[in-house]
């Protein structure tokens, strides 16, 4: 096991992992594929579900597509001729608009004249950052981190020409889709699959619940050994983002003890109720390490960095990093724990606690080591 939180879930596959370029059956009519990314979090997990056009043919509905990168295409198309049992792709279903999950999509649906499937939410989200000024993208950015301290021309440089890859990681959208909703109910194949939203990482991302096969397609609100990225973005830099996290994965709660997660990073497992308790000890404990840190002195979110993460950042995890902690400072300012001082010199934004910081509580077992894996 990585770390000690691992202990209390269970892998079914155990290291197992399919091959890229093939599918690998985790329940009757579901299909685990694993396609490459080029970051440090190195893959993508989607899902084949078998599914029937209106007039009862077979074929499969896709849940998220990939990169739109050659490599990710080179192994959808060696699926094509060896995964797909000679049956057609009917329609493709994107849990939410960051690049890893939709950028393919275009293509997906080009190359079998399907639909695609998003909540609306996202796919005009997706549409506004693929059609974006990239100047003002990049202005917008570097306003917003230089604010909360990220003062070093190298890493501006690099925040400003990160700020606009979406539009080359997602270079085109599908003209239509069909609209997810929450609560909304998908007939696919044999199966019911019930529509679960959830805010703070996406707009409006949307997981998949098959009862009849006690399935949860987590997408990336749900995942096994890693916290999801909760950020503020320039285009919205009041944001408060990560409360709506927390309330959104307790909507897993009441799903069945033995519920099998398939999330999009990492590896299917049971045990939801014991991962939603790891997160939320895990930004409880990040809160009390944050408002301690800026009782001994004033702190920016750039000062902050190394409270949060244990690791050196590289200028790509830098942005995202960044984007953490602000969204922890303002979750904290609107729960009245921290307020924000200005600077008359630099402009810079530090925080102080509104009350005299008590010293932090103890958090449930296993919350320091996610925050030492970060």
């Amino acid at each position: 096991m990585a770390n000690a939180l691992e202990a209390q879930l269970r892998y079914p596959w155990g290291d197992t992992l399919p091959e890229t370029g093939h599918a690998m059956e985790v329940a009757p009519g579901v299909r685990w594929l694993r396609m490459p990314l080029p970051f440090a979090l190195d893959h993508i997990n989607l899902w084949l579900l078998r599914d029937e056009a209106e007039d009862g043919s077979p074929g499969w509905a896709v849940v998220d597509c990939g990169l739109d990168i050659p490599e990710a295409r080179e192994a959808w198309t060696r699926l094509f001729a060896h995964g797909l049992d000679g049956l057609p792709i009917l329609r493709v279903i994107v849990t939410h608009m960051h690049p890893d999950h939709l950028g393919l999509a275009h293509w997906l649906c080009a190359q079998w004249g399907c639909r695609m499937w998003i909540s609306a939410t996202d796919f005009y989200s997706a549409g506004q950052a693929c059609r974006s000024d990239p100047e003002l993208m990049r202005a917008q950015a570097e306003k917003l981190f230089s604010r909360h301290g990220l003062t070093d021309p190298q890493r501006l440089a690099a925040v400003r020409a990160h700020a606009t890859g979406y539009a080359h990681l997602v270079p085109q959208l599908p003209d239509e889709y069909r609209r997810l909703l929450h609560g909304l109910t998908l007939r696919i194949g044999p199966n019911d699959w019930h529509c679960i939203v959830g805010h703070g990482h996406a707009p409006e991302h949307i997981a998949l619940h098959c009862p009849a096969l006690n399935l949860l397609i987590s997408g990336d609100m749900l995942l096994p050994r890693i916290s999801t990225n909760i950020s503020v973005y320039g285009h919205e830099p009041e944001a408060n983002p990560l409360p709506l996290f927390l309330q959104s994965i307790e909507r897993f709660r009441p799903l069945p003890a033995d519920t099998l997660v398939l999330p999009s990073h990492g590896k299917p497992f049971t045990g939801a109720h014991q991962r939603i308790d790891q997160l939320q000890a895990h930004h409880a404990l990040q809160f009390d390490l944050l408002v301690a840190a800026c009782a001994e002195a004033p702190r920016s979110a750039a000062e902050l960095l190394p409270v949060l993460f244990k690791r050196t950042l590289d200028v790509h995890q830098t942005s995202f990093a960044m984007g953490e902690a602000i969204a922890h400072l303002h979750a904290l300012q609107e729960a009245g724990r921290l307020r924000a001082l200005p600077s008359d010199e630099d402009g810079v934004l530090r925080y102080v606690p509104v009350l005299p910081a008590a010293p932090a509580m103890p958090s449930p077992a296993g919350a320091e080591v996610l925050l030492a894996s970060r």
